[in-house]
C-alpha cells in the first residue's frame, strides 16, 4: 500500500472509533475500582483532577451473565485483594442521574489488579449493569486543605466498605473492607487527616466505634493520580 493510501486508511480508521455524537469533555477510558461479595459488588471511578476524569462516581453494579457474577461475588466476597474495570470507551456524564437518557449498562473487562499496572484480564467483555448511581460529583480542581476525611458506608448489613471522599487538592482516593456489627450505624464518619497519610484502621474504628479488628482492611490507596 502506497504511503498515501495508507494514510487514508488510517483516518477513515480513525473515524470509525468515535463515538457517533459529538462526545463531551468526560468521554474516555474511565477504570474504576471493583469491589464487594455475596451482599453487592460496587465499583468507584479512579479520579483525577483533570479532564476526563474529574468526578468522583461510585456505583452499585452486577454482571449481565449470571454464572460471571456469582463467580465473581464469590472471588471478590469481602476480600481486600485489587480488582479493577477496564471498559469500554464512554462519556462518563452519561450515568450521571440527571442525564437526558442515563446509560444502564457498559462493557468491560474485569481485571484481578490494576488494569494499567500489570493486572491480569479475568473475565473479558463482561457487560456491567448499573443497579444505582451512589455518588456523581466534579471534583474541584483548584487547591484546598481539610483537617478532616470523609469517609461514606456502602451496604447496610455485615459485609459493608468505607469509601473516602476526594475533598482536598492534593488528596488521596482510599476504599476500605468493614465488618459492621449488627444494626450498627450506617451513616458517613470523620477522622483526621494527616495530609496524604493513608488513615489508620485504629482511626477509623474509633470513629465508627467498632472494634479495630472489624476493619478488614485497605482495598485501595493512590495518591500519585489526585496530587
Amino acid at each position: 500500500m502506497n504511503p498515501l493510501r495508507r494514510a487514508v486508511a488510517g483516518a477513515l480508521l480513525a473515524l470509525c472509533t468515535l463515538p457517533l455524537h459529538a462526545a463531551d469533555k468526560t468521554y474516555g477510558t474511565h477504570g474504576m475500582a471493583l469491589f464487594g461479595g455475596q451482599d453487592g459488588l460496587y465499583a468507584s471511578h479512579l479520579p483525577m483532577f483533570h479532564a476526563p476524569h474529574d468526578y468522583q462516581v461510585i456505583l452499585q453494579i452486577h454482571i449481565a451473565d449470571k454464572a460471571t457474577d456469582a463467580a465473581l461475588r464469590k472471588r471478590l466476597d469481602g476480600k481486600t485483594e485489587l480488582w479493577t474495570i477496564n471498559p469500554e470507551k464512554f462519556e462518563l456524564s452519561s450515568i450521571a442521574p440527571e442525564a437526558e437518557k442515563p446509560r444502564k449498562d457498559f462493557r468491560a473487562d474485569l481485571v484481578q489488579g490494576h488494569f494499567e499496572r500489570g493486572g491480569s484480564t479475568q473475565y473479558k467483555g463482561a457487560k456491567v449493569v448499573i443497579d444505582k448511581v451512589i455518588m456523581f460529583r466534579q471534583l474541584e480542581s483548584r487547591a484546598q486543605h481539610a483537617k478532616l476525611a470523609r469517609y461514606f458506608q456502602l451496604g447496610s448489613g455485615k459485609q459493608r466498605f468505607l469509601v473516602k471522599e476526594i475533598n482536598t487538592r492534593p488528596d488521596f482516593d482510599h476504599i476500605v473492607a468493614y465488618n459492621a456489627a449488627p444494626d450498627a450505624p450506617t451513616g458517613p464518619v470523620q477522622v483526621r487527616k494527616w495530609g496524604m497519610q493513608q488513615t489508620g484502621n485504629d482511626a477509623l474504628a474509633m470513629a465508627l466505634k467498632a472494634n479495630m479488628a472489624a476493619i478488614g482492611g485497605t482495598i485501595y490507596f493512590e495518591t500519585g493520580d489526585l496530587k
